[in-house]
């Protein structure tokens, strides 16, 4: 009888394109780590806190989409979150094999790390919406349903002794916390791959971590090396006579 109920609510859900009002709750600040200031508000990450019944619709919403990009070769090569068999040692592996296999041609490789800052608080509504539809043709009720999503899923309440603030709603950012909201980040960062291609470029990444990457001869590095170390010095190049 429960299970039928559920899935009532469910196919209601997604059959109307939209997400209850009494399935949305505000976003709540919760301390990063023990360390951190309290006082400082960038020590807090906003955190929803959801009841059973909208994990459920959301967990079956992202593994419909995550489905669907996959089956027509969608989902972003170079990320390997939200990829079935993949996980942050996909990461690893694909990395230090590009690495060994260029140490094979006796080239030197030049990684940078990057992680991007408060990244799931960054993400405009208004693009991400434009994106999905552009990029990934998406919908319809697919549109609408995640449009209802972030529309009143993306606020914001402070607790502070016995009382609570005002919920302020958010323009930017995807809820923490939520099934759904990291899979929506993946889709809205998928054309930095392009950009990092067109550079020269390789990059691969989990989530938010990007790993950028590019390899040369050595025999260039150690003569680009020099060069520097002359120009340094206020001395002609070592190349020039």
């Amino acid at each position: 009888m429960l299970l039928t109920d559920v899935r009532a609510m469910v196919n209601a859900s997604l059959r109307d394109g939209r997400l209850p009002a009494s399935q949305k709750t505000p976003s709540t600040p919760l301390l990063k780590k023990p360390p951190l200031h309290a006082g400082d508000v960038k020590s807090y990450r906003p955190v929803s806190n959801l009841t059973f019944m909208p994990k459920v619709v959301e967990r079956i919403v992202a593994g419909q989409l995550a489905e669907y990009l996959q089956s027509i070769g969608l989902m972003p090569r170079l990320q390997s979150t939200y990829r079935r068999h993949h996980s942050t040692e996909t990461v690893l592996l694909w990395v230090l094999s590009d690495i060994f296999c260029a140490a094979d041609r006796q080239h030197v490789t030049l990684l940078g790390l990057l992680d991007l800052s408060a990244a799931f608080h960054c993400v405009d509504h208004d693009i991400l919406i434009h994106r999905l539809q552009r990029s990934f043709g998406f919908g319809g009720t697919v549109i609408a349903w995640i449009q209802s999503f972030l529309c009143d899923r993306c606020t914001q309440q402070v607790s502070y002794a016995v009382g609570l603030s005002a919920i302020i709603q958010l323009a930017f950012g995807v809820p923490q916390g939520s099934v759904l909201g990291t899979l929506l980040f993946l889709l809205y960062t998928a054309e930095l791959f392009y950009v990092i291609a067109q550079a020269g470029l390789i990059g691969h990444s989990y989530a938010d971590n990007t790993q950028l990457y590019i390899s040369a001869p050595a025999s260039s590095s150690i003569s680009n090396r020099a060069t520097v170390r002359g120009m340094r010095g206020g001395h002609r190049c070592v190349d020039e006579k």
